[in-house]
C-alpha cells in the first residue's frame, strides 16, 4: 500500500486542483475513446485506468470543498 500524505490548502487551491484534474481527465477519456478507435485494446485500459484513479482524486477533493 502506497503512504499516505496530509496537505494544507485553502478552498481556492482546491477548487484549482479540481479543475486541473477535470481537464487532465478530458484528456484520458479522449484518448481511451481514440485507442478504441484505432484497435489498441492495451492502450484503451491503462487510459481507461488513469481516468478511473484521476476521477476517484477528484471526487477525494471534492467531498473536502463546499459547493465544488
Amino acid at each position: 500500500m502506497m503512504a499516505t500524505i496530509q496537505l494544507k490548502l485553502t478552498e481556492d487551491e482546491a477548487e484549482i486542483l479540481i479543475d486541473a484534474l477535470e481537464t487532465d481527465l478530458e484528456g484520458y477519456i479522449d484518448a481511451a475513446a481514440d485507442a478504441r478507435a484505432n484497435g489498441k485494446r492495451a492502450d484503451v485500459a491503462t487510459f481507461t485506468e488513469a481516468a478511473d484513479r484521476i476521477r476517484a482524486v477528484r471526487e477525494k477533493i471534492r467531498k473536502l470543498v463546499p459547493d465544488a
